[in-house]
């Protein structure tokens, strides 16, 4: 009886042991455990954000504009192109909640350049955790996976978030904010994912070339400024654009303008003249008209997959680099 139990007592305890997290992912999760927690406390702070702007603040907002008969039919007053006190604070939570968003990838960028990949690397323990039964190629797919993981899951809730509050709130945006604004547009679809992954690895990227925390978390943010402004630029021209000609002129439509200028009665376009219908200047010029060329917000989607595309595969593009140069330093093979 008593052979019996010390028997099963060590198989109790090995069988205990196959549950208890450990590997790699369990190490890299003890390691960088104040990352995880900071960004679970950093989703959560803009998720209540979010839910506020879409729910307590924008109710407010909202009685306070049916109050002051700005709504339901009220009279308007002079006040009714003005958020009130209850308005101000829920504009401050959609500012607030969207740039949280929107910065995202930048803090990301930099803490996988300065953290996850830079420090280790400075103080050895990188090195170190080589020598033992995980290879280089394995430790930085281990760096890359886990975080990406971490970091879809989080940005996709607050893109959900993000879009819920927009689309629930707008008649209180009354024209102050543009669906092609950049803290808008980004947070509002696909974007805010693709970015935060690109900031992953051109942050491992920039560890790796720098092998130092500090200047790796400055490439880190630099290179995202970079590839963001660059994207921003270039958005406009990712999808055919729709051109609108008029011999009045064009009222505001909330639409993303690409160009305009004024066209000649051959159809050259030249730039926009201002002759305000001076028939002088119209006619030595030969001015027919004005042309407008935008995106409608009927293009939200093909601009944002298409720069989404573009984003994921320059993620690609830079962690291969980065599997690259691991294995040029350490020779591994796997």
């Amino acid at each position: 009886m008593t052979t019996l139990a010390s028997a099963e007592a060590p198989a109790r305890k090995r069988s205990r042991s196959l549950y208890r997290p450990h590997g790699l992912t369990w190490a890299l999760l003890r390691v960088h455990r104040s990352a995880l927690w900071f960004w679970l406390l950093y989703v959560a702070v803009a998720a209540g954000v979010l839910l506020w702007a879409y729910g307590p603040g924008a109710t407010a907002a909202m009685d306070e504009l049916a109050a002051s008969g700005c709504r339901d039919g009220g009279v308007p007053n002079l006040g009714c192109d003005m958020l009130g006190p209850a308005g101000n604070r829920w504009d401050s939570g959609v500012v607030l909640g969207s740039l949280l968003v929107f910065f995202a990838p930048f803090l990301i960028a930099a803490w996988a350049g300065g953290s996850l990949i830079g420090r280790e690397l400075e103080d050895h323990t990188a090195q170190l955790a080589w020598t033992q039964s995980v290879s280089p190629v394995r430790w930085l797919a281990a760096k890359l996976a886990l975080p990406a993981v971490l970091i879809t899951a989080g940005m996709l809730l607050l893109t959900v978030l993000h879009r819920l509050m927009w689309e629930a709130t707008g008649e209180l945006r009354q024209g102050n904010y543009n669906w092609y604004d950049s803290q808008v547009f980004e947070p509002n679809g696909t974007l805010a994912t693709a970015y935060a992954l690109l900031g992953l690895a051109l942050g491992v990227l920039a560890g790796l070339v720098a092998r130092r925390s500090l200047p790796a978390l400055g490439i880190g943010i630099v290179g995202m400024g970079i590839v963001v402004q660059q994207l921003q630029s270039l958005r406009p021209h990712l999808w055919p654009a729709v051109t609108r000609t008029s011999t009045v002129g064009f009222e505001d439509d909330g639409s993303m303008t690409v160009d305009k200028g004024s066209y000649t009665s051959t159809g050259a376009r030249i730039p926009d003249l201002f002759c305000d219908d001076k028939t002088p200047c119209v006619a030595r010029y030969d001015v027919a008209g004005v042309y407008r060329d935008y995106h409608p917000a009927s293009h939200f989607w093909p601009l944002q997959l298409m720069e989404t595309g573009i984003l994921l595969a320059l993620a690609t593009v830079v962690t291969l680099i980065a599997f690259a140069l691991i294995r040029r330093r350490t020779g591994a093979a796997v």
